[in-house]
């Protein structure tokens, strides 16, 4: 272990430290200094009797140094985000975990940290890659290729919503610091970190439906006639966990809820996003439109059922996501299917 954080510990003492199980002070009486963890405790020491026994218990003082001296940020997402990684442990099994690495996920993606030479590395790869081996994989080790990796899907095409669970595979950011870690994370899902860390501090502002659907003008100004059955469909079309990661928290108002499941992922949608509010301008525009009987023999609509569970699962080639005003939009078929066939299914 550097002999500095040892020193930086030393220093600390006189305001004393409480951390993670690591206790340390210094006797204003000149009692000496004491070193305490779940496992020992030494009081009455010398500054070299402290050294020596702050070298016998690397993983406390290193763990100290780390969240204290170099990751800071008390109260902030970043630290809140990165402590959230590592197993909630004891100092010495979680350190015995980290020299294995330690994975946890985030929507598509698969978060490793791991310590190594005294420090805490970080590496990000797809799910799908998570037993991948480093070498069949493109490693990359800047993190701003991030941005380039969530820019399109695997087929080339763009993806106008970064929390779609599109995200292409056969790469790894790796060998990254905790702040390049965070930065990459927000690159591929813009605000899920501050807005997850805001959810869990109970400061999540949630913008529901109606006030979205209010401030909106021009073309997009009618998407307010869109509430109900009709926003509960269309939820259910764009929202459903297969279509995005995030987890959706507004409604149609703070006293009326929007039936459709809210989703599973570990962030929070805290507003309809753009690509919603683009789509309900579809959808409020088909609801106005008249009515039209249409007979079918059970072989039709069976065929016709078919398709339209085709478009909406996104097996329909050729058709971008983004473009809401084609008829075979994924998130236009998948509103005609809650609106015509949804009853039938359940």
């Amino acid at each position: 272990m550097n002999d500095s954080k040892v020193e930086e510990l030393l220093a600390a003492a006189a305001d004393g430290v409480a951390f993670d199980g690591l206790r340390v002070a210094r006797d204003d009486r000149d009692a000496g200094l004491a070193f305490e963890t779940p496992e020992d405790r030494r009081v009455g020491l010398t500054e070299a009797k402290f050294r020596a026994v702050a070298r016998d218990h690397v993983a406390y003082v290193d763990n100290w140094h780390h969240w204290e001296r170099v990751v800071e940020g008390h109260g902030g997402y970043r630290r809140a985000f990165l402590r959230w990684l590592e197993p909630d442990d004891a100092v010495p099994a979680r350190y015995d975990a980290l020299a294995d690495g330690v994975t946890r996920t985030w929507g598509q993606l698969a978060v490793t940290v791991r310590r190594a030479d005294g420090e805490r590395r970080y590496d990000l790869r797809h799910v799908d890659d998570r037993e991948s081996e480093r070498a069949d994989l493109d490693e990359r080790t800047d993190p701003r290729e991030a941005r380039e990796l969530a820019k399109y899907d695997a087929e080339g095409e763009y993806r106008p919503l970064k929390t779609a669970p599109t995200l292409r595979t056969g790469w790894a950011l790796v060998d990254l610091s905790g702040d390049d870690c965070v930065r990459a994370v927000d690159w591929f899902y813009p605000a899920t970190v501050a807005n997850w860390h805001r959810e869990r501090e109970g400061d999540l502002d949630v913008t529901h439906w109606r006030e979205t659907a209010d401030r909106q003008t021009g073309i997009y100004a009618d998407v307010d006639d869109l509430s109900g059955d009709a926003l509960d469909r269309a939820a259910r079309a764009c929202c459903a966990d297969s279509q995005c990661l995030k987890r959706r928290e507004w409604d149609e108002a703070s006293d009326a809820d929007v039936d459709a499941p809210r989703g599973d992922g570990e962030f929070p949608c805290r507003e309809a996003c753009s690509l919603f509010v683009a789509a309900a301008r579809e959808f409020a525009a088909t609801d106005e439109e008249s009515t039209r009987e249409l007979t079918l023999t059970s072989g039709e609509h069976e065929q016709l059922s078919a398709l339209v569970d085709a478009a909406a699962e996104g097996r329909v080639e050729g058709v971008r996501p983004g473009d809401v005003s084609d008829p075979a939009n994924r998130y236009r078929a998948r509103y005609l299917r809650e609106t015509r066939f949804a009853d039938e299914e359940s």
